[in-house]
């Protein structure tokens, strides 16, 4: 049998690794989502921007939020369909976001764009709520009801956001610097042998 041509390997490798992260990535928001949590206190947007910040097929970023959702939906139940693609859409809005803008990758912004993800995310799917469910009335008083019924989620969201970014991206870093640090030393113990 033939083994596999060095370079064949070598560019396999990125994708495997890319396909791991992915698996790891929804893994992770399926998990938060079924376990006990405060509500919309989860990794979903803040995984989606990660996932387009690292990853090299950056269409798999999408892959992220959507496929976490759908698994975690899947159990927990679906619902409104307009309402549904209202948070997908927006759960999904940072890794949109991230791959059609090289700058929104860099990591100065990566905390405004968790943030501002967090307030569009409570403007449209509350609005939806308001709009496609019979939980308010279909007035200006029933969408600011609505609004301020939400507060605690929007309150959530961001921290949620924050958090997860934090751990994602620092979780990055520092593996990146360790990794730098042990080739590092390895160059240094191969020079002075």
């Amino acid at each position: 049998m033939l083994s596999p041509l060095p370079n064949a390997t070598r560019a396999a490798r990125p994708l495997l690794l890319d396909i791991a992260l992915v698996a790891a990535l929804v893994g992770l928001n399926v998990a938060a989502r079924l376990l006990p949590h405060a509500p919309d206190l989860t990794p979903v947007a803040a995984s989606a921007l990660f996932a387009a910040s690292v990853l090299r097929v950056r269409a798999f970023s999408l892959v992220v939020p959507l496929v976490g959702m759908i698994i975690a939906d899947a159990w927990l139940g679906f619902y409104d369909l307009r309402i549904m693609a209202a948070v997908y859409g927006t759960l999904a809005l940072p890794a949109g976001a991230a791959w059609l803008s090289s700058r929104l990758r860099k990591p100065v912004m990566i905390v405004p764009v968790l943030l501002s993800s967090s307030l569009i995310f409570f403007a449209v799917t509350n609005f939806a709520v308001w709009a496609f469910s019979p939980m308010y009335p279909a007035n200006a008083t029933g969408l600011l009801k609505c609004y301020i019924a939400a507060l605690p989620f929007l309150q959530n969201m961001l921290c949620g956001d924050l958090f997860w970014g934090i751990f994602l991206f620092g979780g990055y870093w520092l593996a990146q610097n360790a990794r730098a640090a042990k080739r590092g030393d390895c160059r240094a113990v191969s020079v002075r042998a």
